[in-house]
């Protein structure tokens, strides 16, 4: 007699908020219908759309979590969503900004939105009946990752666990995931381990891969100081040996100018990470002028990516430089 197999998928980004967050619903899932295994895959904005047709399939029970709807792919998007959640079950789960004239939560499927807190917060609480109290630490190393530990969810959890602990333990997953970035196979077993509430600090590896790391961004730093280039608006680098984000940050920091970039060629595209003073919405910048360039881009208003073809990147620069300058006029 033949039965239905049932296909469960996750698509979460590769920081430790996506990370925690796959997590927490692996658990989820994997308790409630008692499967050996549940594929997990790690997105990003501008790949969203191709990797939902690509790993998962209609019919299927997919999770979205902590991964921006590009502009660039909406319409594509939304076709996307509704047909999945029509034919199976969807649930995407985000706190970035949203989309220019959508809003998140009318989208096809189960929608978790709110730019309250982080994705792991949101995911912990959508799930939190099923996964119990102990699971409160998990969405705490995520949050903390994220940036995201003042909220009062946040204060009141770790007000039951040792505090010092937490921080530690959230430390070694942020660290050690940045020296993982493109080490797909093993962000899933981290997933798994941290499904099984087990410390990041237990999984021998990653607490290497955070020590090394460490140092490499101390060294990363340095670098940053001695090649920094600087525009009007804009201060920024060219392939540094280390996380975009942080290289975005000093950047900002060394030259003093309210947006700091870091970008590094990836195939046809540089791929960006910007970090900016609080008085400037990079979120919103980025997603009106990178559609002009044949890229995308977005994220939160003073932490953003995007990823502009090689061609346009000097142009896009020019762009993007003058419009901060209009921007902290108004």
């Amino acid at each position: 007699m033949w039965c239905l197999v049932l296909k469960i998928t996750l698509l979460v980004h590769g920081d430790s908020d996506g990370v925690v967050s796959g997590a927490l619903a692996y658990k989820f899932f994997m308790t409630k219908y008692k499967l050996h295994s549940i594929d997990v895959f790690f997105s990003h904005p501008a790949g969203l759309h191709a990797d939902l047709k690509g790993f998962a399939k209609p019919g299927d029970i997919v999770f979205i979590a902590d991964i921006a709807l590009s502009e660039l792919h909406l319409e594509e998007l939304i076709k996307l969503f509704e047909i999945y959640s029509s034919k199976g079950e969807l649930i995407y789960v985000d706190h970035h900004p949203e989309p220019i004239n959508i809003k998140v939560k009318e989208l096809p499927g189960t929608i978790v939105y709110d730019k309250c807190c982080s994705t792991s917060e949101l995911t912990y609480r959508f799930f939190e009946n099923q996964l119990g109290f102990e699971y409160s630490r998990i969405a705490l190393y995520g949050a903390i990752g994220d940036y995201l530990d003042e909220t009062v969810w946040v204060k009141e959890a770790m007000e039951k666990w040792d505090k010092r602990s937490i921080y530690f333990e959230a430390g070694v997953l942020s660290q050690g995931l940045e020296a993982s970035r493109k080490m797909y196979d093993f962000k899933r077993h981290i997933v798994k381990h941290l499904s099984e509430n087990r410390l990041p600090s237990s999984l021998s590896e990653l607490l290497v891969r955070a020590l090394i790391e460490s140092i490499n961004e101390e060294e990363l730093r340095i670098w940053v100081k001695q090649n920094k280039q600087s525009m009007e608006n804009i201060g920024y680098v060219i392939e540094p040996p280390g996380s975009l984000g942080r290289a975005a940050n000093y950047a900002k920091t060394y030259t003093g100018k309210p947006v700091g970039l870091a970008a590094s060629k990836h195939r046809n595209n540089y791929v960006m990470s910007l970090r900016a003073k609080r008085n400037i919405d990079l979120n919103r910048i980025l997603r009106i002028i990178t559609p002009k360039y044949h890229g995308t881009g977005g994220g939160h208003p003073f932490a953003a990516g995007a990823r502009i073809p090689i061609s346009y990147f000097r142009e896009f620069l020019q762009t993007l430089n003058t419009t901060i300058g209009k921007y902290m006029e108004t």
